[in-house]
């Protein structure tokens, strides 16, 4: 009888050792679980979040305002980054909207023509300032897209010319062991023009550097719909640069109040000069800058192929953009414009326009 009250007695102790063990280990998974699954969450947040992609890498106006990169490089001042832009755009305050017709009458006149282009490497400096409301009235696609290109052609390259005659300017002064103060006072003007906020002489020359022609017509061609487009026609916006502050026309879809706007220009060619410097300076097209350096390093061309492939930021569709571009560079073979040079302007071409 004894020995029975002792085993009941054990097992009455076994089996409360046992439940104080799962109690215990309940408690200890009830407190776990309170503290990993903030940790956890966290994780997932900032790891696996799927929230739409938003793509700021169209901005060219101040990096700085409210929420733009901190990097002491990016902190660039709006009015020294574009100043030279708005400038243009007050020169040319009045400007006349010359027609379609007469623009094709112009280019005759003067023989200018892509097929000459393309043979002979050399552009007439036709600088047209608004492109023509009749070119979206073009039913002929390939009629359409050479007047388009026509147009943008001589602005491209006169843009492309003022950074190869800067970048000229750069090596001159690079290769001397001393500077005058001109030549200290327009290096200044070009680090603030540029955003380079450490004064690095290389990171000037990176930037400081021309964009394929090719390129910079398919951009315009995809941005526009080869001219036609609202951004085009009324802000003269042929890159479709954004703005938070500056002057611009807001997309139809857009809320009120709220969101970007697509950057206005008074004429075609500050547009051209904006775009360049967006991709000179934006941090998200570092990676394109190096690319180019590198090709220049190696002694090689400028290839628009080849560069297209670090503007997958520039739209929202990331990669399908890089395609079009490539597509839109082979298909209208617009590699033949990359050497292509502006004829000198003239005093009677220039009373024609």
């Amino acid at each position: 009888m004894r020995l029975k009250k002792i085993k009941n007695l054990n097992l009455f102790k076994e089996k409360s050792l046992n439940n104080l063990l799962r109690m215990v280990l309940s408690s200890f998974l009830m407190i776990s679980f309170f503290y990993i699954t903030p940790i956890f969450l966290n994780f997932t947040q900032k790891n696996f979040n799927n929230k739409e992609f938003t793509n700021n890498s169209k901005q060219v106006l101040a990096y700085t305002l409210n929420n733009g990169p901190k990097n002491q490089d990016e902190e660039i001042n709006e009015d020294d980054l574009l100043f030279d832009i708005f400038s243009l755009n007050d020169l040319e305050s009045d400007t006349v909207r010359l027609s379609a017709s007469t623009i094709k009458q112009l280019f005759e006149d003067t023989g200018y023509n892509l097929q000459d282009v393309r043979k002979k490497k050399l552009v007439k400096p036709v600088a047209l300032t608004l492109l023509p409301e009749e070119i979206k009235m073009i039913e002929n696609v390939k009629k359409r897209k050479e007047l388009f290109i026509q147009i943008v052609l001589p602005l491209i390259i006169q843009e492309n010319n003022n950074i190869r005659l800067d970048r000229k300017i750069l090596f001159s002064i690079i290769n001397k062991s001393n500077n005058t103060v001109s030549e200290k006072n327009w290096l200044e003007k070009k680090y603030k023009q540029y955003g380079v906020n450490s004064r690095d002489l290389l990171v000037l020359k990176i930037r400081m550097d021309e964009i394929p022609t090719s390129l910079a017509i398919a951009q315009a061609a995809k941005e526009t719909g080869w001219g036609t487009s609202r951004f085009a026609q009324e802000g003269n916006a042929l890159f479709g640069q954004w703005t938070w502050s500056g002057e611009g026309l807001k997309p139809k879809d857009a809320e009120k109040g709220k969101g970007h706007k697509v950057m206005k220009f008074n004429v075609l060619q500050a547009s051209v000069r904006a775009y360049q410097r967006n991709l000179n300076t934006h941090s998200t097209y570092k990676n394109f800058r190096k690319a180019r350096a590198e090709l220049r390093d190696s002694g090689k061309p400028l290839d628009s192929i080849e560069l297209s492939k670090y503007l997958n930021k520039y739209a929202e569709t990331g990669n399908q953009y890089v395609e079009v571009l490539q597509k839109i560079i082979k298909q209208n073979k617009l590699k033949d414009f990359d050497d292509a040079k502006l004829l000198p302007s003239s005093i009677d071409l220039e009373s024609l326009i």
